[in-house]
């Protein structure tokens, strides 16, 4: 519940001091990977899909030119890992997630105009949804029968806004929250390098 509080606390917040919103689709091709625990694992690529909204906290007389806003996106991932042994089928670690990033966007600006270049980052909580493991038995099988299904981390990246329908990202997302609470020889968490794309699809104002 404390969870939950705190996620909508910080929704609010955006809500509550925002001048004007935008919305839009999100899209992201990324690797990721589940470091310190599958015997030679590599990551795999995956995508995601999402909404975002960008309410704008910063904003001055010239037309579109706020340059800091609370970004919150809901999004679905495909995540996990591969585990190659020699000799053996793969081990397959495939895990999909509901993310919500909560993102403090800052444009760059110049002469009281927003430039085309932003950077964001901020907490991002998870939920998986479901996992698939196919393969060899793992050595350390009898550690991950228990799956932690929520997760937090940060996320952090750079975008350039193309035209104001649209813009291109670069993102990395850490987790701090262990994947597999019962292996405690290194720590699990999950990982991601993506890049993607936003799509504005309406703005409007309070």
């Amino acid at each position: 519940m404390r969870k939950i509080i705190t996620i909508s606390s910080l929704l609010l917040f955006g809500f509550i001091n925002a001048q004007t919103v935008k919305y839009g689709v999100t899209g992201n091709f990324h690797k990721s990977s589940i470091p310190g625990i599958h015997d030679r694992s590599k990551g795999i690529f995956g995508g995601g899909l999402g909404i975002f909204a960008d309410f704008s906290l910063v904003t001055n007389d010239i037309y579109n030119s706020a340059w800091l806003y609370f970004s919150p996106q809901l999004e679905f991932n495909t995540q996990g890992e591969n585990a190659q042994m020699p000799g053996l089928e793969t081990q397959k670690y495939h895990n999909n997630y509901i993310g919500i990033p909560l993102y403090i966007k800052y444009f760059m600006k110049s002469q009281g105009y927003k430039g085309d270049i932003y950077f964001m980052a901020g907490p991002r909580f998870e939920f998986m949804v479901a996992n698939k493991v196919s393969g060899p038995v793992s050595l350390t099988a009898h550690q991950e029968e228990n799956l932690e299904k929520f997760g937090y981390g940060i996320s952090a990246g750079v975008g350039v806004n193309i035209q104001n329908s649209w813009d291109v990202f670069i993102r990395y997302d850490r987790g701090f929250s262990k994947i597999y609470p019962d292996y405690t020889k290194y720590t699990t968490y999950n990982r991601m390098l993506a890049i993607g794309i936003n799509l504005y699809l309406s703005e409007s104002g309070f």
